[in-house]
């Protein structure tokens, strides 16, 4: 078992949370702030737009399950990453499209999914590479949101599920054992 940490900023953390969760050789997904100027910043203050703070998942996997590439394939697919500064209707810079590498093999890995994923989408990705910096939790009650709160949340329920049938459709073979697969 070889542990190692993937940082991804898609949009809404409790959207991205909630894919990566169901992916075989997942740890543990733990959602939070980065890429910012405040430290510990709230949600509050991230959401206002004013700490550059990106909202971002924090993904620990077995490498020897799943690798890096597959998690970057995983992460260009059930999210826009043509849309600069926005997913949907959540608009500003800390609803971006980055990735913060954890090494220069990662790094060089970003590229390439770039490059990889890029034809699959009919408009340029500009998703970002970005340094990682400070990593701060997110307030508890956004930990595992979608398992909980979030499935009664209208936002979520009309976010969320197309997320999960994109994954379920084109990374079946990725899903954990008792994930259902409509």
């Amino acid at each position: 078992m070889t542990i190692e940490t993937a940082t991804f900023a898609g949009g809404c953390f409790w959207c991205t949370e909630a894919v990566f969760n169901d992916v075989v050789g997942v740890e543990s997904v733990e959602s939070g702030y980065i890429g910012g100027s405040v430290t510990n910043p709230s949600y509050r203050q991230v959401c206002g737009g004013d700490t550059g703070h990106a909202e971002a998942i924090r993904v620990r996997f077995d490498s020897d399950v799943i690798s890096y590439a597959d998690l970057l394939d995983i992460f260009f697919h059930t999210h826009d990453p043509t849309q600069l500064n926005r997913q949907g209707s959540d608009i500003g810079t800390q609803y971006r499209s980055a990735i913060f590498p954890q090494s220069p093999d990662q790094e060089a890995a970003a590229r390439a999914a770039i490059v990889r994923n890029q034809p699959d989408w009919p408009k340029p990705i500009v998703t970002t590479i970005e340094p990682d910096g400070p990593w701060y939790k997110a307030e508890d009650y956004h930990q595992e949101y979608w398992q909980g709160e979030g499935q009664r949340n209208p936002y979520c329920l009309a976010v969320i599920p197309p997320k999960l049938a994109k994954l379920r459709k084109s990374f079946a073979a990725r899903l954990k054992d008792g994930v259902a697969l409509s």
